[in-house]
């Protein structure tokens, strides 16, 4: 069988998530067993794996879709315990004394404390942090899901403490013998990859605040979004910029982490101090609840309740969050994550296959999220009554999440595992990524970035992603004559942005807040960014590859200035837009 027909093949399930999840808005319980159907069917008899693998991987696929939903339990108890006890009440006060405005809100939370978080933890732990955390200062659940996703994308390639660069390009590059110093290259790729991200992630907070608006604001504007684009580029480069320092001197470790917390110490003051914020009449922020669109809002129902006014003081209220964040970092930094590694439950060998599978339940982001909620029980003085009702809550929300990602992961995972079949094929990942190497020709690296989205997209994980592609992505750089080492840069960066897609991250995020069934709504809401990401980095990665040798005016610097362009013109003429608004108003 020819690659193309073999990389379309391999694209079906991608292309049943596409069209029933995302085009047709099936709940993702719906959706995902098709998808699974399919790779099932797909790898037992085109790509002849034997019966027991394919058994094995959808074991190992619930094995971590348990891992994952114990995560979410732990982020849902804390949300209830938090809520329970009065703490979210002195928060939501906390942010609004900062600014009322929803635009510097999201700004703060999603983007830079969601940064720092990524940078801690990873693996989808910022969503399991923030986006709950907005949904208790009142944002819709959807709106929260969709900008704790879209951050999902500058930090990630320097998540839990640099592993997709360390762990995912690490392990995948390790077998290329032309690599004599595999630090040297992780460390080179990494001051590569933070360039890109530099780069187009300064337009993330932009988005962030123009999706809020437009989709959830009450004149549907994407211009609303925009009057704060001073702030939003000012919080941008307050996190990017020792992001990038970092990332040149100390290597993939660090970046998100003290880009973060380094953003969060310049911005929360400055807009305490009114910096570039938003006054009076200008302040913005979502209708009456009671006038929001039903697909908005999740199973999670938080109560805005006066009676807890003054109950917990301010340092009480964050003090759970700060622990998680110290947590979870002291448990990625020193001997106590190997301890906590050290309680492991293993199942080797799945049905004599070499797929294995094990749960570290200790390091798991979960387990310090029930510790906290734990903590926050005797640091607030709850009532037995009330911390039960919050583990009663957590539960019935934790079984409606259920349902989608027991599909979803094992889908993924028999995607993943169809190498060693008889047919011979490579696994499916690789036959989709070769099919597009063939295609493109020289012009790839403007579709690197895509290739590590896609395996985002499917495998939930930038670290999987760049464990699957980046010798793939190494090797075709050789073969059109281009840096090997920039080549991989564009699959990191691609992975990172893949996860604004994926459905693992959205239904997991989803879950967080009982926003279940709704998948689709939420990827259509994230698919402009991570383009524009991709299409961006890929661009800019093109121009530098081929600069020297087909000039400075080439494909690639062409298409990053049409898209720049079109983003300084859109900021430039949004006053207009804002204006016909406001026409509209006083004709209304």
């Amino acid at each position: 069988m020819g690659d193309g027909m073999l990389a379309i093949l391999a694209l079906l399930p991608i292309i049943v998530v596409a069209v029933f999840l995302v085009g047709l808005k099936w709940p993702a319980s719906k959706a995902m067993p098709l998808s699974y159907i399919v790779a099932v069917l797909l790898a037992l008899f085109v790509w002849d794996v034997a019966f027991p693998q394919v058994a094995a991987a959808s074991i190992h696929g619930l094995i971590v879709a348990v891992t994952l939903l114990f995560i979410i339990f732990g982020a849902i108890l804390l949300l209830n315990t938090l809520q329970e006890s009065g703490g979210l009440h002195t928060i939501r006060r906390g942010f609004t004394d900062i600014s009322p405005d929803r635009r510097i809100q999201v700004i703060i939370i999603a983007w830079l404390f969601g940064s720092f978080i990524e940078g801690s933890a990873g693996f989808g732990t910022p969503a399991a942090v923030v986006v709950p955390l907005m949904v208790g200062l009142g944002f819709p659940a959807m709106a929260a899901v969709v900008a704790g996703l879209v951050i999902q994308s500058t930090p990630v390639s320097f998540g839990a403490v640099g592993t997709p660069m360390l762990v995912g390009v690490g392990s995948g590059v390790e077998p290329l013998t032309q690599i004599t110093n595999l630090s040297s290259f992780i460390f080179d790729a990494a001051t590569k990859v933070a360039t890109l991200h530099f780069i187009a992630g300064l337009l993330i907070p932009l988005f962030l605040v123009g999706i809020l608006t437009k989709f959830f604001g009450k004149n549907k504007s994407f211009s609303e979004g925009l009057k704060v684009w001073k702030f939003a580029i000012f919080a941008a480069l307050a996190m990017t910029i020792p992001y990038i320092i970092v990332a040149n001197i100390l290597g993939p470790e660090f970046p998100a982490l003290l880009g973060g917390l380094i953003g969060l110490a310049i911005v929360i003051p400055a807009a305490q101090k009114g910096f570039l914020t938003p006054k009076g009449e200008d302040v913005w922020d979502f209708e009456e609840k009671d006038r929001w669109d039903p697909t908005w809002t999740g199973r999670v129902e938080l109560k805005n309740n006066e009676i807890y006014a003054g109950k917990i003081s301010m340092w009480r209220a964050w003090a759970p969050y700060v622990l998680i964040a110290v947590f979870l970092l002291i448990s990625r930094l020193t001997v106590v994550g190997d301890w906590l590694k050290s309680v492991e439950i293993v199942v080797p060998n799945i049905f004599g296959s070499n797929i294995s599978s094990s749960w570290e339940i200790l390091f798991s982001p979960g387990f310090i999220f029930i510790v906290v909620a734990v903590i926050t029980y005797f640091m607030h003085r709850m009532k037995p009554s009330d911390f039960a009702r919050a583990w009663k809550t957590s539960g019935k929300t934790i079984i409606a999440a259920s349902s989608a990602l027991v599909f979803t992961v094992p889908m993924v995972q028999v995607f993943i595992n169809t190498a060693g079949g008889a047919a011979g094929y490579p696994e499916m990942p690789i036959a989709l990524a070769e099919g597009v190497a063939n295609l493109a020709g020289s012009v790839y690296p403007i579709f690197a970035t895509f290739i590590g989205g896609i395996g985002a997209f499917v495998a939930g994980s930038n670290t999987v992603s760049n464990m699957m592609f980046s010798y793939f992505q190494f090797g075709v750089g050789e073969r059109i004559g281009a840096d090997p080492s920039w080549v991989v840069a564009l699959q990191a960066v691609g992975g990172a942005a893949g996860n604004m897609i994926c459905v693992h991250n959205v239904v997991a995020a989803s879950a967080v807040v009982g926003l279940v069934g709704k998948e689709g709504h939420v990827i259509r809401k994230t698919l402009l960014p991570f383009f524009y990401y991709s299409l961006l980095a890929g661009s800019i990665g093109y121009s530098i590859i081929w600069t020297a040798e087909k000039g400075i005016f080439n494909i690639g610097s062409i298409l990053a200035l049409i898209i720049w362009t079109i983003a300084i013109y859109i900021i430039a003429t949004n006053n207009k837009r804002l204006n016909a608004i406001g026409g509209n108003k006083k004709s209304a």
